[in-house]
């Protein structure tokens, strides 16, 4: 590993400014998600410049692409996230997860050219990862479709394997009754906050029987609009999470007979519907979060032992369906908030680049070994289907 760790090494150097100004260029031009048109144009055109063959539009969206590379063998994908968020811009450094792609599959190539070994490498863009669920829309189009194992990389402010991450379901509930005077005619009144009220104040009890790993956490969008008015009109808005996605199944009918019995008890009328894609959780591959761990440590990199993710990702249907995983690098000395303007910046920060090179260079690793050890695959395979 230390000699493959080295040669990537040496690659990469050579090619350092090409990719540092691909992640600046795409920081400096944030883009929401499914909006992301410079961001994917550019990760296009420097893959065509590397000899990949590139599809885009790519699974019904006008934001995706598939790179291909290679010939015979198994197939290796890297995921490239790019899409910002509304107002702190690259605040979950997408533009470095694009990055890392792109220099993995590129490192990859170049040394499969150099042993003459058979395999084949992706690049799969996936737009609209927050909250969006840009992965799940391309599945429905079976855009994993020859791959056999796939993986991509996050910033975070600590280096870690892939923790997992929850399964989610983000429900919008509405519900309609009747205005009166809150005072003068509250009889005639159907009150529509009173339902939400009902329905958080169900949600409290209901968490002393949640497991210790499920969340459930909602917000009122809307309660009405003067206190001598009984609100006509009241709505909320829910994330249902765990890390098992059969457990999340029994969340969502709970909490659709909790929906419907706060409206009987009201006397309101109601209506629920999907506030965005769910996410499945997250299934971490052993073998393939061990490789990744100890190339990390070989180039000098220091990680960090967490407990299980409870943030949810659309990579989760991914690794549902292929062996995969979603490791973390630092891109902080200290701690530092995701989706915050502290975490922007650091996405554009020389300790950022410098971090993403060391995560880059053990995708390379992780890929280049799946591609050309048989035992390694089959390692991979036999803990997926556990």
């Amino acid at each position: 590993m230390k000699s493959r760790l080295r040669r990537f090494q040496e690659l990469s150097a050579g090619q350092e400014d090409i990719f540092r100004q691909l992640s600046s260029d795409i920081w400096s031009r944030p883009e929401l998600g499914l909006q992301e048109h410079y961001a994917c144009q550019r990760q296009v055109e420097l893959l065509r410049e590397f000899g990949f063959e590139v599809e885009s539009p790519f699974a019904g969206l006008d934001t995706a692409f598939r790179a291909r590379w290679g010939s015979g063998g198994p197939v290796f994908a890297f995921a490239s996230e790019y899409d910002a968020l509304p107002k702190i811009d690259h605040g979950c450094g997408h533009n470095l997860i694009a990055t890392a792609a792109l220099l993995a599959a590129r490192l990859t190539q170049q040394i499969l050219q150099e042993s003459g070994l058979p395999g084949q490498v992706f690049v799969l863009g996936t737009p609209g990862e927050e909250s969006m669920g840009g992965k799940v829309l391309m599945l429905r189009e079976d855009c994993l479709a020859g791959v056999d194992a796939v993986m991509m990389v996050h910033p975070n402010w600590r280096s870690c394997r892939d923790t997992g991450s929850t399964a989610i379901n983000r429900v919008n509930v509405e519900y309609f009754g009747k205005a009166a005077h809150a005072a003068g005619s509250p009889e005639q009144g159907i009150n529509a906050l009173d339902a939400v009220i009902m329905l958080f104040n169900s949600v409290s009890f209901w968490r002393q029987q949640l497991p210790e790993s499920s969340r459930i956490h909602g917000i009122i969008e809307h309660g009405g609009v003067r206190p001598n008015i009984i609100p006509d009109y009241a709505s909320c808005y829910f994330f249902l999470r765990s890390p098992e996605n059969e457990v999340l199944e029994q969340m969502n009918l709970r909490f659709a007979d909790m929906i419907e019995a706060a409206a009987k008890m009201s006397g309101c009328s109601y209506k629920s519907s999907p506030g965005a894609q769910p996410y499945k959780a997250r299934k971490p591959n052993l073998p393939m979060n061990e490789h990744y761990a100890a190339a990390m440590q070989a180039l000098g990199m220091k990680l960090t032992e967490t407990k299980s993710g409870r943030g949810s990702s659309d990579f989760g249907d991914f690794s549902q369906l292929r062996p995969g995983i979603h490791p973390y690098f630092s891109i902080s000395d200290s701690e530092i908030p995701g989706h915050s303007e502290q975490f922007c910046a650091a996405a554009n920060s020389e300790l950022g680049f410098k971090n993403m090179l060391a995560a880059a260079l053990s995708m390379a690793d992780v890929a280049y070994t799946y591609l050309t050890e048989p035992q390694f695959r089959q390692e991979v395979q036999a803990d997926f289907e556990k």
